[in-house]
């Protein structure tokens, strides 16, 4: 079986021996990193199959770490978990619900880390796949191929919309969350 590369970046130490000690034993490296620059060099070299990060780091902020991530086709579809001892400061940058990442408030037990890895590695962001090759072996007929635009540019379009139509759904969910309160 292949050894679960797991990289934990936080600045506590205390903390990172903690999340250590509440992982797996079998199969499972613990690469850590004190600083979100140094966790950002590590996800580029050691490539983990988890990332744990503090939101509040020295050096580059958990925040800066994130954008990062999600710049990469490659580390968007590593999973990850963030974590913070102030939600709120998570969700100043990033409102809920949380799509590219699962959250985890510290302190917290054993049990609630297993639940967050979890949910981290069911909103993991794929690989795109590389454009297949062209079909060589029928020819396209002049109907067909405009058929075929047509509808790539009906799915651009649905593209657009779902995104808007996700920005929407984050800010009325945080609209509502600010009237309960």
């Amino acid at each position: 079986m292949a050894v679960q590369r797991i990289l934990v970046i936080d600045d506590s130490r205390m903390i990172r021996m903690r999340i250590i000690d509440m992982l797996p034993t079998n199969n499972v490296e613990v690469i850590e990193a004190r600083d979100g620059r140094e966790g950002l060099e590590l996800i580029r070299t050691q490539n983990p199959n988890l990332i744990l990060l503090d939101f509040l780091l020295p050096k580059m902020s958990g925040w800066d770490v994130y954008r990062e991530v999600q710049k990469q086709p490659q580390f968007r579809a590593i999973p990850l978990v963030v974590m913070s001892g102030r939600k709120e400061e998570v969700t100043e940058k990033l409102p809920e619900p949380f799509e590219h990442f699962a959250f985890i408030e510290k302190p917290f037990e054993k049990e609630q880390l297993i639940e967050a890895i979890k949910d981290a590695r069911t909103k993991v962001t794929p690989m795109p796949k590389p454009a297949d090759a062209p079909i060589a072996a029928a020819p396209v007929s002049d109907a067909a191929a405009a058929e075929v635009q047509e509808l790539r540019t009906k799915v651009a379009a649905l593209e657009k919309e779902t995104v808007l139509l996700k920005k929407q759904l984050v800010q009325i969910v945080a609209f509502l969350k600010r009237k309960l309160r």
